[in-house]
């Protein structure tokens, strides 16, 4: 993660297929994290970026962006809008957009998660707990373990735990329907900014796994995120907030279920990118 963030192994990939086919100019937009990866991996392969994050970013993870010789547009209003707003200027200039949602190729790269997991442990953990907003990192984690699943290296799925922001928590609020598509849902503020996506774009395909793996969706308190970010802290993890709403979601699941052991929770961002 030398950005500080597991969005490195998505844009790692999708730096090289861009490099391979010869573009020479991306735009992309993102609460901060994969628009640092997406411009690091592009000033490493000599290619031109664009990031449009929206405003409430933290001002650390912009320094970051510019540091890697990107342009940044903070944009008004929610992290949905500042999407339309980057794929708008991407049809109107005809730019690549290398988006961590859209492209496959950025989840050829999260996959990389599991498999190293594997690697190390020799095995799955029982559960998983998964930040849930765009589901960059979800879907990542689902295909990779039906691939171990489908090579009879692992017997079953896991247990997926996802998790959204009681803030903005489309699809905590689609499963309690039953619905195919993510809930309509007004984004409140919430320090969980990595997850704060009131209308993820693989909304369907998301809802499809969720529903096939009988994946539970929780929320995280958001009066729990700051204890929870101190805890990690007193056990030598610094992570930034929207892996600190994991960790409370986590306790909260523990206090309803009761003690949950063998539990996988990525701590998916350094906490000097969000001390804001």
């Amino acid at each position: 993660m030398p950005t500080l963030s597991f969005k490195d192994r998505g844009a790692a990939v999708l730096a090289a297929h861009c490099k391979a086919i010869g573009v020479n100019s991306v735009v992309q937009d993102s609460s901060g994290n994969a628009g640092n990866s997406v411009a690091a991996y592009c000033g490493r392969a000599g290619i031109g970026c664009e990031i449009f994050v929206p405003e409430g970013t933290s001002p650390k993870k912009i320094d970051m962006i510019k540091s890697h010789n990107a342009k940044v547009n903070i944009i008004p209003g929610s992290r949905d809008n500042c999407a339309d707003v980057c794929r708008a200027e991407a049809d109107a200039k005809g730019k690549y957009y290398a988006s961590h949602v859209y492209s496959p190729f950025f989840y050829e790269g999260t996959k990389t998660y599991i498999y190293e997991v594997y690697e190390q442990l020799h095995r799955i953990p029982e559960n998983i707990f998964i930040p849930l907003g765009n589901g960059t990192l979800f879907i990542g984690v689902v295909k990779a373990l039906e691939e171990l699943m489908n090579s009879g290296i692992i017997g079953k799925m896991p247990n997926i735990i996802a998790i959204q922001s009681e803030n903005c928590d489309p699809f905590a609020k689609a499963v309690i329907l039953g619905e195919r598509q993510p809930a309509a849902v007004t984004p409140k503020p919430t320090m969980a900014e990595g997850i704060a996506v009131g209308v993820p774009m693989r909304g369907e395909e998301i809802l499809e796994y969720i529903y096939k793996y009988n994946i539970e969706v929780i929320t995280a308190p958001e009066n729990r995120i700051i204890e929870s970010r101190l805890a990690l802290a007193s056990k030598g993890i610094y992570c930034e907030h929207t892996t600190a709403a994991t960790y409370a979601a986590y306790l909260k699941y523990c206090e309803l279920n009761g003690k949950t052991s063998d539990c996988l929770i990525p701590m998916c961002g350094a906490g000097l990118k969000s001390d804001h």
